[in-house]
């Protein structure tokens, strides 16, 4: 900590890139830093699905926030939940791990919390589809597309060898895409030899979204050889869909007629929606913010909240000109941010409007197979793919991590060898008991529920490609 007794005091709120950006700008400012966050790591949200398809280990793409942070002394990190602030007396409230309720002062307070997965108001879908937004939800996706294979190993019936090797995704952003080319990558590749009594390849992918092709955001061009890429993939497009029921045996879509089809499948799997976490709505009742329609804290052009000079809304958390929630957004709103304060810190005029520099997007397919989007560029194929390999390198967070992923796209992408891909029987998928799942396969349980809609852009932010906040 510094050791000055007069330094402001800056709690920043969440591990991300924004947070991340900030702590780090702030590191020779004359303040006292804490970063609270409720995992004690860094974590590279945009390649979650090579974690959850056996590529990368989650230390790949995870690093230690106090390793990152040790170098900087005016930095101290904390895990804990926030959970509300006191806008008058300006503190920060939070969970320790244990239920225990502790205080952070502040003179300044920086919200880098990010978003979660929506179920747009369905969270009784969460136990059966699991999104993709932390270590934990690909670890949990890892053990049932793997674990799916050996239930179908070891099914006597068809028709149950059928349904446990259907996998649907719903969401067909920059995360569906990936995770459904990679399932089938799994299916084609890195299995076809290791069953005696299934095929692998025979393994169904279904990706369903409520738009009217795949990547949209990226544009016609990209967006169709996106589609073309994914038919010779074998994934099976079912776009203009809205998914009106979830249960552990399946889900149930309606198309532009009305009609409603279901679909038997073994695992359902959610790639589509993001919204703010509760801590937004708490920060807007204490604030007076307002929020967007994802829950979004709406901030100034200086990212500060209307009235609230002190508090900066960073990454994903902050709702301004309608930005994307990718990492780049969360990067640079975090060194302004940061170079913000510092400035105020030091008694010095700091009245720049933040401004976005957009680097450009890129979404992998297959192997060989990316398209970009940058510098008013729309590329793809195997040109695309060196440029998404070198984007992501260079956005892992230390040498280590990057070695370690090139090593490991080494193996899956030559020899075909996924090692991350280790579970034990206990971690295996049962029809419904693994999920805890309180409705039944026939949909008369709780998980019956009205349609939910997937083409609405203010609430469907790709989950995989969003900043970490």
């Amino acid at each position: 900590m510094a050791e000055a007794s007069s330094s402001r005091r800056v709690v920043i709120v969440g591990g991300g890139f924004a947070g991340l950006f900030a702590a780090r700008m702030l590191a020779r400012a004359p303040v006292e830093v804490t970063l609270i966050d409720r995992a004690e790591h860094h974590l590279f949200q945009p390649l979650l699905y090579q974690c959850a398809t056996g590529i990368l280990s989650e230390g790949k793409i995870a690093a230690p926030l106090r390793q990152l942070l040790s170098k900087h002394r005016n930095v101290e990190f904390v895990i804990a939940e926030a959970n509300g602030i006191d806008a008058e007396r300006r503190t920060v409230l939070a969970r320790r791990p244990l239920g225990e309720q502790i205080e952070f002062a502040y003179d300044y307070l920086i919200l880098a919390a990010g978003v979660r997965q929506s179920y747009f108001g369905h969270d009784e879908y969460a136990p059966i589809a699991p999104g993709m937004k932390t270590i934990e939800d690909a670890l949990k996706i890892r053990r049932r597309v793997f674990g799916a294979f050996e239930m179908a190993e070891s099914a006597d019936d068809p028709e149950e060898r059928k349904r446990w090797l259907t996998f649907a995704l719903v969401g067909a952003g920059p995360t569906g895409v990936e995770l459904a080319g990679q399932i089938r990558e799994v299916a084609t590749k890195t299995l076809r030899k290791e069953y005696r009594h299934i095929q692998p390849e025979d393994a169904r992918v279904l990706l369903f979204d409520g738009g009217s092709a795949p990547l949209a955001m990226f544009g016609p061009k990209l967006s169709g050889m996106a589609a073309r890429q994914l038919g010779k993939l074998g994934v099976e497009l079912h776009m203009g869909s809205i998914v009106t029921h979830v249960d552990p045996g399946g889900l149930e879509v309606k198309d532009h007629d009305g009609t409603v089809t279901r679909h038997l499948c073994g695992n359902v799997l959610w790639t589509a929606g993001v919204e703010a976490p509760p801590l937004a709505g708490v920060v807007a009742k204490a604030t007076g913010a307002q929020q967007d329609r994802a829950g979004r804290i709406v901030v100034g052009k200086d990212c500060t909240i209307p009235g609230h000079p002190e508090i900066l809304v960073t990454g994903d958390m902050m709702s301004l000109d309608k930005l994307p929630g990718v990492a780049e957004v969360a990067m640079q709103t975090g060194l302004y941010a940061g170079r913000s304060v510092s400035h105020q810190a030091q008694d010095k005029t700091f009245d720049k409007p933040f401004k976005y520099r957009d680097l450009g997007s890129a979404a992998y397919i297959s192997r060989g197979k990316a398209v970009v989007s940058a510098f008013k560029l729309n590329f793809g194929g195997f040109l695309g793919w060196w440029v998404w390999l070198f984007i992501h390198i260079g956005f892992l967070t230390g040498y280590r991590n990057r070695i370690g992923a090139v090593l490991g796209w080494w193996f899956a992408f030559t020899r075909d060898i996924r090692r991350e891909r280790t579970f034990t029987i206990d971690d295996m998928p049962v029809p419904s008991g693994a999920y805890g799942v309180l409705g039944d396969a026939a949909g008369t349980g709780p998980a019956a529920a009205a349609p939910v809609a997937l083409a609405d852009p203010a609430a469907s932010a790709d989950p995989g490609h969003a900043g970490a906040g």
